[in-house]
């Protein structure tokens, strides 16, 4: 897996700014912080500066880097509230891509005191200092435009700060004309997509699935020699030992890995450069490329710039690939953990064939009970995986002419998605999977009164007098041998020498 250098590192860290009590926003936008790094001259939280958009002027907390679009956006956008901000990963891939296209534009030609302070406001948002100052909503434009805006806003204000400017005068540092330049929401927003994505699925979904692999391998090879009966249709079936059983979750956990990292070319590529509508207007040649190139860099992973820019744009069916890699995943995860919970059933009234950990009391009622609590979390999020690609597949089948208009619902999508499996992959495998006990005593017993090993007896007296055994046995409560033996169609001898359920478990 490649390594996400020392940047992304420290931008999974939430670092608030020094004084950061919490202050009433403006329309009800939850509180900010009252200082951030540096801000000896900011105001009060009770006062507000003018700033202004193209609609007008509005009134800004002086405690808050952003400006005049985004106090519009949370204006005209008050839909669910805090729970629904835009993911914070989302944020910080924004800084790390406004950072690039710094650097890049000052190869071309932007005044070099204006781009290093935009790289280093940039890099406080990548690295999660500035998360408060961006309180708006998924539900917004369709484009991310607003959240664009949001990110120019801050990086504009702060760097303003840094070079001891005045908050919301756009000068020397414009939301637009410097920190935006060569740049549309129509590209950005995309971009910041896919290096999200990307990190979510390095740092969280991979490390997660990887480690459950690993310990469903080692319980694999565990119980390589506990032979148990098979089941199939939920009944009764031939042996296998409980190794096998286990080999084939070890064996999911690798094909989902492999499916996600099928997935991850397309996601490498960046729409950066592609501006408004993908004809690449208002950028110079090579720009695209450099700032690809440049977020490689930063992050560790091997981003290039998109092959056609009009795909990047209008449609996202990289990222509805990689949700379907995901929802095929959470498809795994639900068999094992139905499949883990079920074995571990009872402890006297169910199969029980495994015992699981005891973590928890599981009943305010019920003395004494323990429920398979990890199994249950681990399919309810599996379930909510399923209903969140179906949201993307809709998104991602909306892309209208030169422009997706669903980018913020899919990215909130896959990326609680990524999280939420990596998440659950690694509790389920601390919590449950490590601990897991076979019940050799109940596996023997389920196995010995199992009809189906008749099964072994086809080759030697075919399938019709073999079923007649196990029917007859059924309906009179007796054993195989003894009604095989009762019916004439074999001796005890040769049962004992055919029916050996440790014969039974591969080709001859």
């Amino acid at each position: 897996m490649y390594r996400v250098v020392r940047l992304l590192a420290r931008s999974r860290r939430l670092v608030r700014p020094p004084g950061s009590a919490s202050a009433p926003g403006l329309g009800g936008v939850p509180g900010l912080p009252l200082r951030a790094p540096n801000a000896a001259g900011m105001a009060s939280q009770n006062s507000f500066r003018i700033e202004f958009d193209t609609f007008g002027e509005l009134k800004v907390p002086n405690d808050k880097y952003y400006g005049a679009q985004t106090v519009r956006s949370t204006m005209n956008f008050k839909i669910g509230g805090v729970t629904e901000r835009m993911p914070i990963p989302v944020i910080k891939a924004f800084g790390i891509l406004k950072r690039a296209a710094a650097e890049v534009n000052q190869d071309y030609g932007l005044d070099s005191k204006i781009a290093n302070a935009i790289m280093k406001a940039a890099d406080e948002v990548a690295e999660g200092k500035l998360n408060d100052h961006f309180p708006l909503v998924v539900w917004q434009t369709g484009s991310g435009t607003q959240t664009n805006m949001n990110v120019n806003e801050v990086i504009s204000n702060r760097a303003i700060e840094m070079l001891g400017g005045e908050l919301g005068s756009k000068k020397p540092v414009h939301p637009n004309d410097h920190v935006n330049k060569s740049q549309s929401s129509n590209d950005t927003f995309p971009t910041a997509m896919h290096i999200a994505a990307a990190v979510e699925v390095h740092e969280v979904l991979l490390p997660g699935l990887q480690k459950l692999h690993d310990a469903l391998e080692a319980k694999s090879k565990e119980f390589a020699q506990i032979i148990k009966i098979g089941r199939t249709h939920t009944q009764d079936a031939v042996p296998l030992t409980l190794g096998q059983e286990f080999s084939g979750y070890v064996q999911q956990v690798k094909y989902a890995m492999t499916r996600i990292k099928a997935a991850m070319p397309r996601i490498y590529e960046l729409a950066a450069g592609g501006t408004a509508v993908g004809t690449g207007l208002n950028t110079r040649i090579g720009f695209a490329e450099k700032v690809a190139a440049k977020v490689a860099a930063l992050t560790g992973l091997p981003f290039v710039t998109a092959a056609n820019k009009f795909e990047a744009l209008a449609a996202h069916d990289a990222l509805v690939e990689l949700s379907g890699a995901m929802n095929t995943t959470a498809c795994s995860l639900m068999k094992i953990a139905n499949d883990i919970r079920f074995l571990g059933s009872g402890p006297r009234s169910g199969l029980g064939e495994l015992i699981l950990p005891e973590n928890e009391p599981g009943s305010s009622i019920m003395p004494g009970k323990v429920n398979p609590t990890q199994c249950e979390a681990l399919t309810m999020v599996a379930a909510q995986v399923m209903g969140n690609h179906v949201a993307v597949t809709v998104g991602g089948s909306n892309g209208h002419f030169e422009l997706n208009v669903f980018k913020p619902m899919m990215i909130k999508n896959v990326l609680h998605s990524a999280r939420l499996l990596g998440d659950a992959c690694v509790s389920f495998t601390e919590n449950c999977v490590v601990g897991i006990q076979a019940n050799t005593e109940r596996i023997n017993k389920l196995m010995h009164e199992s009809l189906m090993l008749v099964t072994a007896l086809n080759p030697h007296i075919g399938y019709d007098k073999a079923a007649k055994i196990a029917k007859t046995a059924h309906k009179n409560g007796s054993t195989l041998k003894a009604t095989a033996i009762e019916l004439g169609y074999l001796t005890a001898e040769q049962f004992d020498e055919w029916v050996k359920p440790k014969d039974m478990l591969g080709p001859k």
